[in-house]
């Protein structure tokens, strides 16, 4: 907003003095007496302040933007000429002996129709002036509009998904937990406290539009740890995340998506399975990598609600477009998804 007003307020400076220095123009050449000045320069610059502020503040809203043109047309002919009259009128009255009207014998004066012309499009100057800043001002309006517009649906947008994704992380989190309570009820207090710790981090730090990656990454470890007092011991879960502070921010829960769909599909309880985690930063860039077994959900298996992969892609859409790249495959039977982030 104060830059637009900055716009503004240059682009009515610079009217002013291209206005302000037209009649110096077309009088250059010709004796610079007070009463010629007067009759040249101020009688012509209040004729153009009257017709710019009359357009900038009434007719071009009224008339122009509306499509109406024919009267928007006639009303400013009107106006030029009646003003071109009143000049000739007061020029007549009251400077007779200095406006010696152009002859064929006069070699230094300008045709009477080139005059006329002149005083024409000298009287044009500010109405088209004021046609362009107001052009102008409401193109700057709509864009900022339609930016704030765009901005209020990604904020929206963001929020529905940074709720969605809340209830789907704490159920998944519940079913571990309680497949853990007739097994292991010490481990399922430790894990009802871990979990307090993840939710106090989701509810209130994770609110903000982005946080340290080293917070993030420390919310993972918790939940890896988390999630690996569930499975058993034929599982085994690796992960490597930088331990430096780089100083980069990103956008919170990105990565815990692909971590619970890790628990989630690549678990066997009679089977040996293993789940890879890497982090990296090159720059400015996270290079996010998981791999782990491939093992198609059961039927019968309901928890979650398989809304993990479709969210973080949206998010990703969303908050860094054209500076991201996701990609999913399976390979030797193994699910690997890798993710890189350019941060600013």
């Amino acid at each position: 907003m104060y830059k637009n007003r900055n716009i503004n307020v240059f682009s009515h400076v610079l009217v002013w003095l291209v206005l302000f220095s037209m009649p110096y123009v077309l009088s250059y050449g010709q004796s610079q007496e007070i009463d010629r000045i007067i009759a040249h320069f101020w009688i012509p610059i209040a004729f153009y302040a009257i017709i710019f502020y009359t357009n900038y503040f009434i007719l071009i809203d009224r008339f122009l933007f509306p499509k109406k043109m024919v009267f928007f047309v006639i009303i400013n002919l009107v106006m030029i000429a009646l003003f071109i009259t009143i000049k000739e009128q007061i020029e007549n009255a009251f400077f007779s002996d200095l406006m010696r009207r152009p002859s064929q014998n006069d070699v230094n004066s300008p045709p009477f129709k080139m005059f006329v012309y002149v005083q024409m499009i000298s009287y044009m100057a500010p109405l088209l002036f004021s046609i362009a800043i107001k052009t102008t001002q409401r193109w700057i309006n709509t864009e900022t509009e339609r930016k704030e517009a765009a901005n209020f649906k990604l904020k929206s947008e963001l929020q529905h998904l940074h709720y969605q994704l809340q209830p789907h992380f704490f159920f998944n989190s519940l079913n571990n937990i309680y497949a853990l309570v007739d097994i292991s009820p010490e481990q399922a207090k430790t894990s009802i406290h871990s979990l307090s710790k993840l939710m106090r981090y989701m509810l209130y730090d994770t609110n903000e539009e982005v946080v340290p990656l080293s917070k993030e990454i420390d919310f993972m470890k918790k939940y890896i740890e988390l999630m690996k007092l569930r499975v058993s011991d034929k599982t085994k879960v690796t992960y490597n995340f930088i331990s430096e502070e780089t100083g980069i921010k990103i956008a919170p829960l990105l990565f815990i998506s692909l971590i619970e769909n890790a628990f989630k599909h690549g678990v066997s309880a009679s089977n040996e399975s293993e789940i890879i985690i890497d982090m990296t930063v090159q720059n400015k860039t996270v290079l996010f990598s998981i791999e782990n077994d491939n093992l198609p959900k059961k039927t019968e298996d309901k928890s979650g609600s398989g809304i993990g992969l479709p969210n973080i892609e949206k998010r990703l859409q969303l908050l860094y477009p054209n500076q991201h790249n996701f990609k999913t495959m399976v390979k030797d039977n193994r699910f690997v998804a890798q993710l890189e982030i350019e941060t600013n």
